[in-house]
Order: structure tokens, then C-alpha cells, then sequence
């Protein structure tokens, strides 16, 4: 039996567990509006200059050599933001991850040592029951873990794929943005 003290502390440690995740939550949601906030400014000042530039172009071959020329940063800074916002929601998942894996190993450890505790005060005969308990808990323990390596690899495998496509995405643009004003020179001769 629980003890009313035991179940206070029990109580205690669950809301500040909860406001330490909310606290946690709360310092993801401030550096991702910290990045918006950041990429708009950027924006703003980089629509800036190209209205400027656009302003000033002469003819349809300084046009299209602007054009090609804005192509490859926009794709790397859009690689960038993507790549802060995973690392963002990363480490926030972590430390969420962090939090339930401690919890749940401590209700393991609690649910063991209540089944230990059963176990040592059951009737005779008992025996082969709670062997079947003790047998259905540590199954239950391994599905668990391998659960978790799996969404682990998991997140590796999409960690993996996603640093390819950004580099893939990178290299395109930087390709197209070095063919574009040859090609744009080539019409305009033959023209």
C-alpha cells in the first residue's frame, strides 16, 4: 500500500516533470519564432536589394544572368533554414525522448520491484504464475527497447536522407545558376 506521503512525492515529481517538459517545449517554440524572425529580416532586406537590382538591369541578359545569379543562395539559405529547424525540433524531441525514457525506467524499476514484492507474500502454488509475470514484463521490456533502437534508426535513416536531398537541392542550383547566363548568351547571339 501507497502511503499518503509517498503519494504526494509520487504527485510532486509528475507536475515537475510536466512543467520541466513545458519549460522545454516552450524554449523549441522561442528558438523557432527566434528563427523566423531571423529569416524574415533576411528577407526583407535581401527583397530589397534585388528590386534594386532589378531596377537597374539594362537589358534581358543582365535580367536572366540576375535571375540565375539569386537561384543558388536561395536554395542554399532555404537548405539552411530547413537544416535549423530540424536541429531545432531535434534537440527538443531529445530532450522529451530523455525525459520519457528516465520515467519509464523508473516505472519499470517500481513495477518490478511491486511484482518482486507480490511474488514473495503469494500462497503457495503461486509459483508458476508469477513466473508467467515476471516472464510477460521483461517481454514487455524487450518489445519496448527494440521499439525504441528502431525509431532511433529511424530518425538516423531520415537525418541521413535529409542532409542528401539538401546537398542534392544545393548542388542543382548552383549548376542551373552557372548554366543559365550561357545559355541566355547563346539565344541572345543568334538572335
Amino acid at each position: 500500500m501507497l502511503t499518503p506521503d509517498q503519494v504526494i512525492a509520487t504527485h510532486k515529481t509528475n507536475v515537475e516533470t510536466f512543467f520541466g517538459l513545458t519549460h522545454k517545449a516552450f524554449e523549441g517554440v522561442e528558438k523557432v519564432i527566434e528563427l523566423n524572425l531571423q529569416a524574415a529580416k533576411t528577407a526583407l532586406s535581401e527583397v530589397a536589394e534585388t528590386t534594386q537590382a532589378a531596377l537597374s538591369v539594362k537589358d534581358a541578359q543582365e535580367l536572366v544572368a540576375l535571375n540565375a545569379g539569386l537561384l543558388q543562395p536561395s536554395a542554399e539559405k532555404v537548405a539552411a533554414y530547413g537544416r535549423h529547424l530540424y536541429e531545432i525540433t531535434s534537440a527538443t524531441n531529445a530532450e522529451v525522448v530523455k525525459v520519457a525514457e528516465s520515467k519509464m525506467a523508473e516505472l519499470q524499476a517500481k513495477f518490478a520491484a511491486l511484482v518482486d514484492s507480490a511474488s514473495k507474500n503469494a500462497p503457495a502454488g503461486t509459483e508458476n504464475a508469477v513466473a508467467l509475470m515476471k516472464s510477460a514484463i521483461a517481454a514487455a521490456n524487450n518489445a519496448f527497447e527494440t521499439a525504441q533502437k528502431a525509431a532511433k534508426q529511424a530518425v538516423d535513416v531520415a537525418e541521413a536522407n535529409l542532409q542528401a536531398v539538401t546537398t542534392s537541392a544545393v548542388k542543382a542550383s548552383q549548376q542551373v545558376a552557372q548554366v543559365a547566363p550561357k545559355s541566355v548568351k547563346r539565344t541572345v547571339a543568334a538572335a
